[in-house]
């Protein structure tokens, strides 16, 4: 009876053994099922934020952007490329303590792109100083005028290839080119708040001259500077503002 009693343990235990295997199998099958579901939304979700992935072109400039940053460095901090018209200290059209008073600190807002980035006052053109002002911001290029006098402002901005990380800023003017006329740009300068509308654009060549056709003689040009195409030193993309009218 003992015997038997033992062989039905045995048995019991096998059948039982088994049993458990079984369902660990089923639980791993699950469970890759899950994942495989898990990633197949996840990449359904955000196939707009990550379809570069599968472009190997994509990464190949990804990764040698990586080992080649800020390759437009050169080409934003060259004191010769960035030649501004003489200064007129008049005040354009009115007086520049009308405009309205702002609590930010220094800094450029793009509302088109949600865009908003500190504005480092350059205080030369030396090219290490620049390039250490650009790690931290847009650059108010020296020799500007100041916001709501007669003249031309410059700010020199970093651009990044699609999708690259934002490292410091130079993410800041990599979708300047989608700038449409009529867009405005924010600039937050000593407390004050300037609005200025977007009239055009252009793609300059490697030492030309930023265009100045724009002034009149009694108004303020707020041009936005990068490299162009984004993160290359191929060419410069300008972008032309001009200081919005205060209404009374």
């Amino acid at each position: 009876m003992g015997f038997f009693y033992a062989i039905n343990v045995i048995l019991m235990q096998r059948m039982h053994n088994r049993l458990t295997m079984k369902i660990n199998q089923k639980q791993k099958e699950l469970i890759k099922i899950y994942i495989f579901l898990f990633i197949l939304m996840f990449t359904i979700i955000n196939w707009e934020n990550i379809s570069w992935m599968f472009n190997y072109r994509e990464v190949s400039s990804l990764v040698y952007s990586f080992f080649n940053p800020y390759q437009d460095s050169d080409l934003l901090v060259s004191a010769s490329n960035i030649k501004l018209p003489a200064k007129n200290p008049q005040p354009a059209a009115v007086n520049m303590a009308v405009y309205p008073y702002s609590e930010k600190s220094n800094s450029v807002e793009i509302p088109r792109f949600n865009v908003s980035v500190p504005l480092v006052i350059g205080q030369n053109t030396d090219t290490k100083s620049l390039e250490r002002d650009l790690d931290n911001g847009v650059v108010y290029y020296p020799g500007s005028v100041l916001p709501g006098e007669n003249g031309q402002i410059a700010v020199l901005g970093h651009s990044a290839p699609p999708n690259w990380p934002k490292i410091k800023y130079d993410w800041a003017f990599t979708q300047i080119n989608d700038l449409q006329a009529g867009d405005q740009i924010i600039m937050h300068f000593n407390n004050r708040k300037y609005t200025y509308t977007v009239t055009e654009k252009s793609i300059i060549k490697v030492g030309q001259e930023i265009s100045t056709s724009g002034l009149t003689g009694s108004n303020n040009i707020l041009t936005l500077v990068s490299c162009w195409p984004p993160g290359k030193d191929y060419q410069r993309i300008a972008v032309y503002s001009e200081l919005a009218p205060i209404t009374p």
